[in-house]
């Protein structure tokens, strides 16, 4: 081997041990890394010398050994001197370390909070056996949106004709009254295939699940609980299961209680199968293939996609058609849309999640930024000591890791506190998550939420101890030769000061802009007139027992028995019975009319929804007849067939003419209807929806059996709503009342969730602000204890207090101008993601800008007044003989 070669070999090797040893300390490689290659090459020479390979080989092992060895327990020793050091630093600035961790706690607890739900809602895959192959199956017979239900002919269809399912089951929602207890109560059940919480991977909680011998015709009834209404109606005992009660004039047997699970479409007290339903087990409805009244859930086979089970559900419908031509439309093929169970439940949950998200991630980025800020104005007087320590030998490396030591247990301080905020927050938040999803019970503060705290712990440290540490990189004799709280810190920290505040104010912008948009949209939404009044009106759900209000007679007796007895109360003005009333979430039940002597486009007939009302209904609710009449006692059930229209009908398709007088079929011309009245418009379903086409018909005419009773009062409404169910039960002693809320309660209710997001929205935005200036006024404080020598020299030489202030607020207030500028620009362009958020008002509403420009100017200038008065309150004398 010649010279070259080995001097190459050499340099290889001595590469090698130098990557090697990189595992050690920094502070270890300086001490002893020279000696440690020079023994190295040493021992490697002389077994190269002596022909030994395997000495070379046992050298390398051995050392890479003692190096495998040696650097945990040095590194650890160095973390134990940083921490300690970085803790007695912490004690000694106590000012500055809680204040530090609050802010910080703020912001990671923020984020937590919203990330618990995120985690449970949006990433965890559903708590069901095989969750990602359940699909919601909804078919398209007619065009339109909405759920598409199936009829029973079509459930067996699908199930013996489908390809690509390994289940399909049903599943509808109906009231019920449960009878055997203290008092009789409304149930909500659901009514489900035998195998529906098999397909779902549910197993009973306590008894058993049903079995294929409960959907045999004419076997037993059989109940299952639902975790939530065994704990509310049973306190949580084990022995209910296998009590009997009846409903619909039947017992009932409770075979097993239910887990908790994310129920879907409804939350249901019971569940029952399907032949136990007097209207699914009827022999009409069976035979009926036009009678849909079920949701179909499915399972794919294993490897099927949703759009493989769709084509195939569509072409198990499009034979549909062909073999049952009058079923279906003949402007429509009918086909079946699948969507992941996954999708359908986090729908509504999804977009106000992810913008909370973000809004929480501006707070996170606006409290780093403070932070950061406040190290930096800790590095000013700290600036000598550094100095001393690299003049001692600290590397840049060494400095730099303390540094980061200390932003790292700041910032697990503030994880902590932020868990905490979190934890006691959570259950608030689950309440305000439940208006959107059902998976609002799965919220919880888990190992991924906790990893996901100590990583935004760990980013934060990072993010706030960067800075500083960079902000070291300066001439040693530099730093030496700075003396006390007078000298200049240098242009590039200022800059990076400055840098960081208008960081601030820029993100301040946009959290206050969101916010204030959201103010604007929720007072717009309380203040919009929604055709009605609700003020003093009294409501009352009421589902009526089917095994004994099954003829129009009946349901028409105990209509009008209520009515009689409440109306009669001194405290009620009138009284009303309905179908639905405004903003009550009942489905909308929507049907195709004609008008006399008009022709019927096919593709386009008119449409309308559709309520039954008692006379006195407009009365009670303050809904103007702009013309015509209401109906009264003479629209009995024998009389003419009448009707009162809106005004959206008489524009869509009376082309604004007065309709009084004329006809409508609602049977495509069998029977025809005279329109009696015009009422004014109302936002029957939500107050951010225009009023929909909508036709009122007699209750007596059409009895309801789940009608809604209001009551117009002399003053509170709930003051007479235990009376009301007094006559209730005097109707009928079996019969109870459902909910029961003022009308000004429900219109309330409606809009819940706009309020409460935008509550924690402007919770954000407030806490952004006040970081914000919290941050502009330590700045600017700092800025001042800098420039005392400076202030006292220009007030020696004759500068009058206001201009010492007003040069501070110069200072200050530029950078809040430059944030604002940069926050406005930014919110112009990403203000457009919230336009579905919201209602009457638009993305660039100038006056929420001003506003927000206005409120953000004022909080940046009384920080920076502050630190200004404290200046023009020095004494030059005083602040000369600093130097």
């Amino acid at each position: 081997m010649n010279d070259a070669t080995q001097v190459r070999d050499s340099k290889q090797r001595s590469r090698a041990l130098q990557l090697l040893m990189r595992l050690l300390p920094a502070e270890f490689r300086g001490d002893y890394g020279h000696e440690m290659e020079a023994v190295f090459a040493e021992q490697r020479e002389e077994a190269r010398r002596s022909g030994d390979k395997m000495g070379v080989l046992r050298l390398w092992w051995e050392t890479a050994k003692g190096i495998f060895t040696t650097a945990p327990s040095e590194h650890w020793s160095m973390l134990k001197q940083d921490t300690g050091f970085a803790m007695r630093m912490m004690r000694k600035n106590l000012g500055f370390t809680i204040a530090a961790i609050i802010v910080l706690g703020l912001g990671i607890g923020a984020n937590t909070a919203i990330f618990s739900v995120v985690n449970a809602v949006l990433l965890k895959p559903l708590p069901f056996e095989h969750g990602e192959r359940l699909l919601m199956l909804s078919q398209r017979t007619v065009p339109g949106s909405g759920v598409g239900r199936s009829s029973v002919p079509e459930l067996i269809d699908y199930r013996t004709q489908s390809h690509r399912m390994d289940g399909i089951v049903e599943y509808h929602n109906m009231q019920f009254i449960l009878l055997g207890r203290a008092e009789p109560e409304r149930v909500e059940t659901g009514v489900v295939s035998w195998n529906f919480f098999d397909v779902f991977g549910v197993k009973p909680l306590v008894g058993r699940m049903f079995e294929p011998a409960d959907e045999i015709h004419g076997a037993p009834a059989v109940l299952l609980l639902s975790y939530e209404y065994w704990l509310r109606s049973f306190g949580g005992d084990p022995t209910v299961v296998g009590k009997t009660f009846r409903m619909n004039d039947k017992p009932h047997l409770v075979i097993g209680v239910l887990p908790p699970f994310p129920q879907y479409p409804h939350e249901n007290d019971v569940y029952m199968t399907s032949v136990a339903c007097p209207f699914r087990s009827s022999a009409e409805m069976i035979a009926n293939r036009k009678g849909r009244m079920l949701r179909l859930f499915g399972t794919m086979k294993p490897g099927v996609t949703p759009g493989q089970a769709q084509a195939d559900l569509s072409t198990v419908a499009a034979t549909m058609q062909r073999d049952f031509p009058t079923a279906y439309s003949n402007d429509t093929t009918p086909k079946m849309e699948v969507s992941p169970l996954k999708t359908e439940l986090t729908r509504d949950a999804k977009p106000t999640m992810l913008f909370l998200l973000a809004a929480a991630g501006f707070v996170l980025l606006i409290a780093c930024a403070n932070v950061a800020n406040l190290n930096l104005a800790r590095m000013v007087r700290r600036g000598r000591e550094m100095g001393l320590r690299a003049a001692m030998g600290a590397s840049r490396v060494r400095l730099f890791r303390q540094l980061l030591t200390e932003s790292f247990l700041l910032a697990f301080g503030g994880g902590l506190l932020g868990l905490l905020l979190a934890t006691s927050g959570l259950k608030l938040l689950t309440t305000f998550v439940a208006r959107f999803t059902p998976r609002a019970n799965e919220i919880h503060i888990d190992a991924q939420v906790l990893f996901f705290t100590l990583g935004i712990a760990a980013l934060v440290s990072i993010l706030t101890g960067t800075a500083p540490a960079l902000a070291r990189r300066g001439n040693l004799a530099a730093t030496l030769k700075e003396g006390g709280t007078q000298s200049t810190t240098g242009a590039r920290r200022s800059k990076t000061r400055g840098a960081l505040i208008v960081a601030q104010v820029a993100v301040s912008f946009l959290l206050l802009i969101g916010a204030g948009l959201m103010v604007r949209s929720l007072i717009n939404l309380q203040r919009v007139d929604a055709g009605f009044r609700p003020e003093n009106v009294l409501t009352v759900q009421i589902s009526l027992d089917f095994s004994k209000y099954m003829s129009d007679p009946s349901m028409l007796n105990f209509s009008d028995s209520l009515l009689e007895k409440v109306r009669a109360m001194p405290q009620v003005t009138s009284a009303a019975m309905s179908g639905e009333f405004p903003l009550d979430k009942s489905p909308a039940f929507n049907n195709e009319f004609l008008i006399e002597g008009q022709q019927a486009n096919p593709n386009d007939k008119p449409t309308a929804e559709f309520n039954a009302v008692t006379p006195d209904y407009f009365r009670t609710l303050g809904i103007p007849i702009l013309s015509g009449r209401e109906f009264d006692g003479r629209d009995r059930p024998d009389k003419l067939r009448v009707a009162v229209v809106n005004q959206s009908v008489v524009s869509h398709y009376f082309h604004g003419q007065d309709p009084v007088g004329r006809r409508v079929s609602f049977d495509e011309g069998k029977n025809w209807t005279e329109i009696v009245g015009v009422a004014g418009d109302v936002r029957e379903r939500e107050l951010s929806q225009t009023a929909k086409d909508y036709i009122c018909v007699p209750y007596a005419q059409y009895p309801q059996m789940a009608p809604g009773l209001l009551a117009l009062t002399q003053g509170d409404p709930m003051n007479i709503a235990r009376t009301v169910v007094t006559h209730l039960y005097e109707v009928d002693p079996n019969q109870p009342a459902g909910k029961i809320l003022s009308l000004e309660q429900v219109r309330s209710e409606s809009i819940a969730a706009p309020r409460l997001t935008t509550n924690l929205l402007g919770l954000f935005a407030l806490l952004a602000l006040a970081i914000a200036a919290a941050g502009i006024g330590g700045v600017m404080a700092l800025s001042v204890s800098q420039r005392i020598h400076e202030i006292g020299v220009r007030m020696a030489i004759g500068a009058r207090p206001f201009e010492i202030v007003a040069m501070i607020l110069r200072q200050g207030m530029g950078l809040a101008l430059i944030g604002v500028v940069l926050g406005l620009a930014a919110a112009f362009a990403l203000t457009q993601s919230v336009r579905s958020f919201l209602f009457g008002v638009t993305p660039t509403d100038p006056v929420t800008f001003v506003g927000v420009a206005a409120v953000l100017t004022v909080a940046a200038c009384a920080a920076c007044y502050i630190p200004a008065r404290r200046a023009a309150r020095v004494d030059p004398l005083r602040a000369l003989r600093v130097e």
